[in-house]
């Protein structure tokens, strides 16, 4: 916990000095600087939105770069390398305890459980969770996300952390794939379409989703800082009409045609692979069919925080979500 809050209170000082300089003023630039956590099919709205020309459609032009974790996109979003953040909504409420007047705000949501999928060394087609009792996972930096749905999965299975099984925080997200291949752990986590890859390379093995022995939990976000908000909100509803249009290609249309629309994105992934890993998301119903983030979902996401340590008070739902951008949207259609 101590580390955890050392790193946000640096990551909110940076930005506090960094905002002394940038200018948060709207301005005709149709440009918008998107930061994504990780790049997986997990996301596959947002490439749709990239790929089909949705967003061209609202006359937006997006950068998209990848943070390699939550930490350092949300480093990227208040230190304005980046307007727009994409990821788990659990940073928000920490810089938002740190104290930061200008933290960022969730605008929408776009995933509401795990994308990671449990992997082996062998295959285990028999799989129980509590098969994993005396080994070792890589469960990803201790405080995000992708590791306390993890721990939320083994308490569900009455394993006690540290006892029945040991997660391994210390390799760095970006990381895992390469440690787990390196000799590290039992198991791992990996998102779509890298868990797939590594299976039909024959170098592991997809035992169990993770999000859906988790549950629902809000899992992906849009954030920006409020002045960006504030100065931008036209671009921000742009934005978010072209994601609305990708939520409904991918929850409606078939698999194939889902695929072929997250090609580009994924150009060294067979679409066979895609195709695999659409179903996969598919089959734990990770898509949000809108991106409004419901207060019971948000309470829910406070509960697994405090039951995991990270937090020790809740900021209120209002601080942290504004739907207000995607609920006039939707009143639209």
């Amino acid at each position: 916990m101590k580390k955890i809050t050392l790193i946000l209170l640096i990551v909110a000082l940076v930005g506090a000095s960094c905002f002394m300089f940038a200018a948060c003023t709207d301005s005709d630039d149709n440009v918008i600087r998107l930061n994504e956590v990780t790049h997986s099919v997990f996301y596959a709205p947002l490439y749709v939105a990239l790929n089909e020309g949705y967003f061209a459609e609202y006359g937006l032009e997006v950068e998209l770069t990848n943070g390699g974790g939550a930490d350092k996109s949300m480093t990227a979003v208040i230190s304005d390398q980046a307007d727009i953040g994409l990821m788990g909504p659990e940073a928000a409420v920490y810089v938002n305890l740190q104290g930061s007047k200008n933290y960022p705000v969730v605008f929408g949501q776009l995933t509401r459980c795990d994308g990671a999928f449990l992997v082996g060394r062998t295959p285990e087609p028999d799989f129980e969770w509590t098969d994993v009792a005396g080994k070792e996972i890589i469960g990803g930096r201790k405080g995000g996300m992708p590791a306390m749905s993890l721990e939320h999965a083994l308490r569900a299975n009455n394993l006690t952390i540290g006892t029945d099984v040991i997660l391994n925080y210390d390799v760095q997200f970006d990381l895992i794939t390469a440690a787990f291949e390196g000799g590290t752990g039992d198991y791992c986590t990996m998102f779509e379409p890298n868990a797939s890859q590594y299976e039909e390379l024959g170098k592991g093995y997809i035992v169990a989703s993770v999000g859906a022995e988790a549950g629902y939990i809000p899992y992906t976000c849009f954030m920006a800082t409020k002045e960006y908000i504030e100065a931008n909100p036209d671009k921000v509803a742009d934005f978010m009409r072209a994601i609305i249009k990708a939520i409904d290609f991918v929850t409606t249309a078939d698999v194939e045609a889902v695929a072929d629309a997250l090609r580009e994105s994924f150009p060294t992934t067979s679409k066979e692979l895609l195709v695999k890993s659409v179903q996969n998301y598919k089959a734990i119903d990770a898509y949000m069919s809108n991106p409004v983030m419901t207060e019971e979902s948000y309470s829910h996401m406070l509960d697994i925080l405090y039951e995991c340590g990270t937090i020790t008070s809740r900021p209120a739902y209002s601080e942290i979500i504004d739907n207000s951008i995607v609920e006039k949207i939707l009143a639209e259609k």
